[in-house]
């Protein structure tokens, strides 16, 4: 068995300020009557299994009463009394009775951030041993409690930081003199009183289970291999409490090896609930529509080979022989089915593009860190974010060795080191990087079901990779940036992680936020944190909206949550603001913009009370506060209320939405508008011109607007860049990012592009580079819109200036502005992301800060 920091479950900062006095402690039990209490087998909930009784700041299911036999430590469920039991006599860990534990003078240490469910008390109980400390730890509604004495006391506060678990996250250490008992030190049973149970995200493969997968012993080779510091968590999750009978690993009971190490506080897969071996656990195989190859039986019930089509050999080197050979492989991961090819063959991928019908749109790639250092170059900061227990999707700078088909366009690469030892297996016999893009109809979410992939992946792959764990939550791959460091999709390996709360919303109501209508997330306020929610897609699509709807029941009853106010974009024609408004509670309307700056400042935490800040809110569209369409604004404010400084001078958006996939059209409308419509004439020949211009000069669905993404789709237009039609949303604006060049900023009246787009025709007409052009659009654009916001500065009139929206997702006008900005305080997102994703996340702050104004106004 392994040694190590253990303990199974769950997630998500305790911060926030000291709310009051310590609960009182339920009587002590011994570890071997914790132990014989849970012998019952896998249902029983252990603390730190997630069932724990852990307080205001965690998730929590619905009030039900229990047995007092169940109401051992660890063992009960959120919201649920711990019926009166008689004080257990003190004992030792071998159980034997000792004698009254004697109270000595020492330090009561309370631990805060992300620290229960994440095998802290077992590690502070181990860490104690070592350094002689004497009392005990426990979880309760703060985070975690120690009382210690005797031993090396500084050395183990140091520890507490310096060597805490990987899933782990100290915020803060605070000690205060104390009466501690004495004797063996032990962990004690969790606090009575309110508690919430908690779901850590679900953690890459860790070192210790990576290097057991590939020694000698009882799980070589086994691809569902975990411990208490990596592995499925909140995709297996069917209900609360976190314990192995309400997850899809119900169907696996234990045997006596791993019965014996989920048992043992010493062993780190104490209380893992996922924990598993091939004696017991998952199986994989590999099937077609003719073959069914398996290494041993499948033992969840439904899933059988059909008749004659079964043979026992080895499905991992069948699949790799499958990819060897150029085919197309459908991969159940952790959060869903993937689409796997060789990166390497172009055949491969012109196959993949054409049945998934996705001619453009990046592929996210999975490859080891040495094969990524091949193929990308990688800096510390991208070595340590791909190293990051999430996994993400990691955007690196690639160096042109694999096929344009890739990744058409870009010069940047979506990169993912394996993240179960499932992937490690399969990459490390392929024996190269595979593209691993999230399977799915076009426009419909990841298909997760094994019956759901044979139905809508047959057309696409060749074979399934299956494995009889079912998936119970649908999760895509986060998708972030190193450098600088930007969350662009929050979801596996970061959901359903919480976020500290600014300072001064510490009282803030109860706030179900909904967003907008890409990008669909949602996000709920409560007793200082915030929980926003994974990417559920875009609600145009049914079965995204579907997915939507069923977060917003699944988020409340995890949070324990009911709103006392829901927060909505102001646009009446958003699914989401219409299914707010549905609700039977308040509701707050917050401007799309408002949400976006109050997201920023959220993510910095900037404090309530600190004042107003400059804005600069680059993206798509949303709908204003005087009716029209913005995108490209320099706000005043907030979290409470915005003033609308300056904005990019607006454009019609010819044909409405049909503007926003034909870049052509937005570059129509502002080279005319410069006076360019010769230009326009000859860059876009063949396009209905005449015809759009007198419909635009009728006023007839054109519709004026500010939006700064349309501008970056005007200016890709007038260099060919998905001139025509984008395949895939933000495509000609990646593609106008990826040109390298460096050329002098083009000149703006004010916010008016129009000597801008005069400068870009005198280049064009020279024979200047598409990579200056595109340079000097960049540097123009942000020198444009940090000159007010810097005015704002100096007259004493914002404290910071803030830069969010979608538009900067592009590291490129990111980092130009800053240098624009330098010498003031910037504010950037870090882990919430700046386009629509977090969008509702600064609804829910608008909101709170709102209602306590009201609430606070006489």
């Amino acid at each position: 068995m392994g040694q190590g920091k253990g303990s199974e479950g769950s997630s998500d900062p305790a911060s926030g300020e000291h709310r009051g006095s310590q609960r009182a402690v339920a009587p002590e039990r011994s570890a071997s009557e914790a132990t014989d209490a849970r012998k019952d087998g896998p249902g029983a909930a252990p603390e730190d299994s997630g069932a724990q009784r852990d307080g205001p700041d965690a998730l929590s299911g619905p009030e039900r009463p229990r047995p007092a036999a169940d109401a051992a430590e660890g063992s009960q469920s959120p919201g649920e009394a711990v019926p009166a039991t008689p004080p257990a006599e003190p004992r030792h860990d071998d159980g034997s009775v000792a004698e009254a534990f004697p109270l000595r003078e020492g330090l009561e240490i309370r631990v805060r951030g992300q620290v229960q469910g994440v095998g802290f008390r077992p590690f502070v109980w181990q860490l104690a041993r070592r350094m002689g400390i004497a009392g005990e730890v426990l979880n309760d509604g703060e985070g975690v409690l120690i009382r210690a004495t005797d031993g090396d006391m500084p050395a183990f506060l140091d520890a507490l930081r310096a060597e805490a678990p990987p899933l782990a996250r100290v915020d803060a250490v605070e000690t205060a003199p104390a009466t501690v008992p004495a004797g063996q030190f032990r962990i004690a049973p969790s606090s009575a009183g309110v508690v919430a149970t908690r779901v850590t995200p679900d953690a890459a493969t860790c070192p210790d289970c990576l290097a057991e997968t590939r020694a000698d012993g009882r799980r070589r080779g086994y691809a569902f291999t975990n411990c208490t510091h990596c592995g499925p968590r909140f995709t297996i999750l069917r209900d609360l409490p976190y314990d192995r009978a309400r997850t899809s690993m119900a169907v696996f009971p234990m045997c006596p090896d791993c019965r014996a190490e989920y048992d043992d506080p010493t062993d780190r897969r104490f209380h893992a609930q996922p924990i598993a071996c091939p004696a017991c656990g998952p199986r994989l195989w590999l099937e077609t529509e003719v073959t069914w190859i398996a290494d041993g039986p499948v033992r969840a019930s439904g899933e059988e080979a059909p008749p004659g089509a079964a043979r026992q050999g080895d499905p991992l080197a069948a699949a790799v022989a499958l990819l060897a050979g150029g085919g197309i492989l459908g991969v159940k991961g952790l959060g869903g089915f993937h689409l796997a090819c060789d990166a390497r063959n172009p055949e491969a991928l012109a196959r993949l593009r054409q049945r998934k019908r996705r001619p453009g749109k990046p592929f996210a790639l999975m490859a080891t860190e040495a094969m990524a250092a091949d193929i990308a170059e990688l800096s510390e900061a991208d070595r340590a974010l791909l190293r990051d227990p999430a996994a993400p999707v990691v955007l690196v700078q690639g160096r042109g060795r694999l096929p344009e088909a890739v990744a058409p366009g870009m010069t940047t690469l979506g990169i993912m080191l394996p993240c179960t030892p499932l992937h490690h297996r399969l990459i490390d016999a392929f024996c190269g990087p595979l593209v691993m893009t999230s399977a799915n109809l076009s426009g419909e979410p990841q298909v997760i079901g094994n019956a759901e992939a044979r139905t809508k992946l047959a057309g696409i792959c060749d074979a399934l990779l299956m494995h009889d764990r079912a998936i119970v939550r649908r999760l895509d791959d986060s998708v972030e940036r190193a450098t600088p460091p930007m969350v662009l999709r929050r979801a596996r390996g970061r959901a359903p992680g919480t976020l500290p709360l600014p300072e001064g919303f510490g009282q803030a109501p109860r706030v179900l936020a909904l967003g907008g209508q890409m990008k669909g997330a949602i996000c709920l306020l409560k007793d200082g944190q915030a929980l926003l929610s994974h990417h559920l897609g875009d609600l145009d699509e049914a079965l995204s909206f579907e997915e939507f709807t069923r977060a917003i029941r699944d988020h409340a009853k995890l949070f324990d949550h009911r709103a006392e106010v829901v927060a909505v974009d102001l646009h009446p024609g958003y699914r989401a603001t219409q299914e707010g408004k549905r609700m039977g509670v308040p509701v707050v309307e917050v401007q799309h913009h408002h949400a976006h700056l109050a997201s920023c400042l959220g993510d910095a935490l900037w404090p309530l009370e600190r004042g107003p800040v400059a804005g600069i809110v680059l993206d798509g569209t949303g709908l204003g506060a005087d009716g029209t369409i913005w995108g490209g604004e320099v706000l005043l404010g907030d979290y409470r209320r915005v003033e609308r400084v300056a904005h990019l001078a607006p454009a019609p958006l010819a044909g409405g939405e049909a503007a926003a996939r034909e870049p052509w059209r937005n570059a129509l409308m502002r080279l005319d508008a410069a006076g360019l419509g010769d230009l326009a004439d000859r860059l876009f020949p063949d396009r209905p011109r005449p015809m759009l211009r007198r419909t635009v000069a009728a006023g007839m669905n054109a519709p004026m607007s500010s939006s700064a993404g349309r501008l970056f789709d005007a200016v890709a237009a007038c260099l060919g860049l998905a001139a025509d039609r984008q395949s895939y949303e933000g495509e000609a604006a990646m593609r106008l990012e990826a040109l390298e060049g460096n050329g002098p900023p083009y000149a703006f009246d004010g916010l008016d592009p129009a000597p801008m787009f005069r400068a870009l025709a005198a280049d064009l007409a020279a024979g200047a580079a598409p990579g200056i052009i595109a340079d000097s659009f960049h540097r123009g654009l942000a020198r444009a819109f940090c000159a007010p916001a810097r005015n704002l500065v100096a007259e004493g009139r914002a404290a910071a200036v803030a830069l969010t929206g979608g538009c900067f997702q592009n590291a490129r006008l990111m980092a130009t502005c800053v240098e624009e900005l330098a010498g003031l305080p910037v504010l950037l997102h870090r882990k919430v992301p700046a386009n629509d994703g977090g969008l509702a996340f600064g609804q829910a702050l608008v909101a709170a800060a709102q209602q306590s104004h009201a609430a606070e106004t006489p």
